[in-house]
């Protein structure tokens, strides 16, 4: 591992009912490259509020269930609060390695990139040997290439929940015009590339079990839909034919309607 360069690093945790996983989560987080730990509670209905205020964590709670995108945005409004130079979004329910936010974090604090993603499928072989379904192995492949194609990029994985930001990116991209449901992560994606972001891959074991936060098939193809339908939106805007304001820098002016 490199050694670590200057720079507030962040790491945030959109929770919903993770009490069974949090603790051990949070205990794997390698401290030598984390400044503080911010666990945002989307109404669990569980313990995760009383369990994370016992962790070295700030604890925020919405009053409410709003979304799994609308809680990325408080995360990353509270980082930002906090003066982080990068961003790491980490689940709390263990299925992305905790070990490897160094890998995610340096390119970024080193001023090299301003997303890095954790990807399950740049190592041939490796995401199916770790678990994933076959449909989201399938599914993930042929949405990335879409994506790709639009975007001008050439990422083996476009749908991994592991990332890191950096403060530039969070500031620029205005995320806050993004949905409030699992579609987040698609549009930030796609913001950053279509604003000049710097956005580069490291491996990333994804790990499948009982108590990981799944989305099912169901979920998986309005997820898909929705995916489409961004950068189908984003193709729009570039080519000046239907303006989109979730691709508009946040100093534009706005017609609200």
């Amino acid at each position: 591992m490199a050694e670590r360069p200057p720079g507030k690093v962040v790491v945030v945790m959109p929770a919903l009912n993770a009490a069974r996983t949090l603790e051990r989560t949070v205990e794997a987080i390698p401290l030598e490259w984390v400044d503080e730990i911010v666990l945002v509670d989307d109404a669990s209905s569980d313990e995760t509020v009383e369990l994370a205020r016992s962790l070295p964590v700030h604890v925020v709670w919405h009053p409410h269930n709003a979304g799994y995108g609308a809680n990325q945005k408080t995360c990353y409004l509270e980082a930002l609060q906090r003066d982080a130079d990068a961003i790491v979004m980490l689940h709390p329910d263990g299925q992305y390695e905790p070990q490897l936010i160094g890998s995610l974090v340096e390119p970024i604090l080193a001023g090299r990139a301003d997303l890095v993603l954790g990807s399950r499928l740049a190592l041939p072989g490796m995401a199916r040997a770790n678990g994933m379904p076959l449909w989201k192995y399938v599914v993930n492949r042929a949405l990335t290439a879409v994506e790709n194609r639009i975007m001008g990029t050439q990422l083996s994985e476009a749908h991994t929940g592991y990332r890191a930001y950096s403060r530039r990116l969070l500031l620029t991209v205005p995320f806050l015009r993004n949905s409030a449901d699992f579609a987040f992560d698609s549009e930030l994606l796609m913001q950053a590339s279509h604003f000049g972001m710097r956005i580069q891959e490291v491996p990333a074991r994804g790990r499948y079990f009982e108590d990981a936060s799944s989305v099912g098939l169901g979920s998986g193809i309005v997820y898909g839909l929705k995916t489409l339908w961004i950068a189908v939106r984003l193709a729009l805007h570039r080519a000046r034919i239907v303006p989109s304001r979730k691709f508009k820098p946040p100093t534009a002016k706005i017609d609200p309607s």
